[in-house]
């Protein structure tokens, strides 16, 4: 499909977000399980339940649209989940996979903030204000989750550092 207005490029990412939250509540109960950090399974487990309220946000957003949100799988999100996969395989279990997995997470909010703050910019250039309010709270979420990440890497990392 070629992308012509900021319409067409305002439904295309939505669709890739939505992609990516559904991919993200596939992978998080993996993450509680391999996580051994009580505070980082909290995490886990909070953000599973954040991602499916920002994915009945998302049903909000395309209902308003009158718009479908299925017809796209995110390569993005596809590309830095195998990434943390990766990574959970080649750690040992304990402090250091809890470090990895804080690394994983934290590019997988970040790459959640930089399209939910580009939608929402589009959703304002194109008047949809109760769009663009829905989706400043998404990333406002996702900065939330990415700073409690931050906070439980302060605790997990110096632990890393002990001799296994």
């Amino acid at each position: 499909m070629s992308v012509g207005s900021i319409e067409e490029l305002f439904i295309d990412e939505l669709k890739d977000l939505y992609s990516a939250e559904h991919q993200i509540t596939k992978t998080l109960p993996k993450l509680v399980k391999a996580a051994t950090t009580p505070e980082l399974k909290k995490a886990f487990e909070n953000h599973l339940k954040e991602t499916e309220g920002q994915i009945e946000r998302l049903d909000r957003v395309f209902e308003i649209l009158g718009k479908s949100p299925r017809g796209k799988t995110c390569a993005g999100m596809k590309g830095v989940l195998e990434e943390g996969a990766e990574m959970l395989k080649e750690t040992e279990e304990g402090s250091i996979r809890d470090a990895a997995l804080i690394s994983a997470a934290q590019r997988v909010e970040h790459y959640e903030m930089a399209g939910y703050g580009s939608v929402r910019e589009y959703a304002k250039l194109l008047g949809q204000n109760e769009i663009a309010k829905l989706l400043e709270k998404t990333l406002e979420e996702e900065k939330a989750a990415d700073s409690k990440l931050g906070q439980v890497a302060r605790q997990v990392n110096p632990a890393a550092l002990q001799p296994a």
